[in-house]
């Protein structure tokens, strides 16, 4: 059985809190459908409707492409522990580029890692926990560096001109781009 909620309460943000992995959804008119699995400590919740991750630059930038055509974005969390619970979090989203105003303030709010690009800054409209029994238990045992390393190891011109020539979603949906290289930690 699912229940609604118009906002994330204490009970719903431990359990954010405890998760190691969260799937981002996201879907404009005449393209693909895209979802994707998101690691590191890159979520945060701003407050009950209010929630934003950081990205790092990666295969493709469909999710920012989405979200300029249409702003609907879906993230759940999955307990592969106990309790069992899927949350699923209902809003709609947009990219805070490094060049953008609103950037330092919302990106204080992280450990900013090599290679980040943007970060998805989203309104919550309606947040659904479902039971989850059918999720198995799985045990985390350690993030994968390889991307972050990838990232700091790269010449900073370089990764921008690779950064800014991935303008265009896979369906073709023209996205901005950094204007900068963020080496992180």
């Amino acid at each position: 059985m699912a229940d609604f909620f118009d906002a994330l309460d204490d009970k719903h943000i431990a359990m954010i809190g405890k998760q190691p992995v969260f799937f981002v959804a996201t879907a404009a008119e005449d393209a693909r459908i895209n979802l994707s699995p998101k690691g590191y400590d890159a979520f945060r919740v701003l407050g009950p409707t209010h929630v934003a991750y950081l990205d790092l630059a990666g295969s493709g930038n469909e999710t920012h492409a989405h979200l300029s055509k249409d702003g609907r974005i879906t993230v759940m969390f999955c307990n592969f522990d106990r309790p069992a619970l899927i949350l699923r979090i209902y809003g709609t989203g947009r990219a805070v580029l490094p060049q953008d105003a609103d950037w330092a303030e919302l990106s204080a709010h992280f450990d900013l890692l090599p290679g980040t690009r943007q970060i998805f800054d989203i309104a919550v409209e309606s947040v659904q926990t479902s039971c989850g029994w059918g999720v198995p238990f799985m045990e985390f045992t350690d993030e994968r560096v390889t991307l972050k390393k990838a990232h700091a190891q790269s010449d900073p011109e370089e990764w921008l001109a690779r950064a800014q020539g991935r303008d265009r979603s896979i369906d073709g949906i023209a996205v901005r781009t950094t204007d900068r290289y963020i080496s992180g930690e």
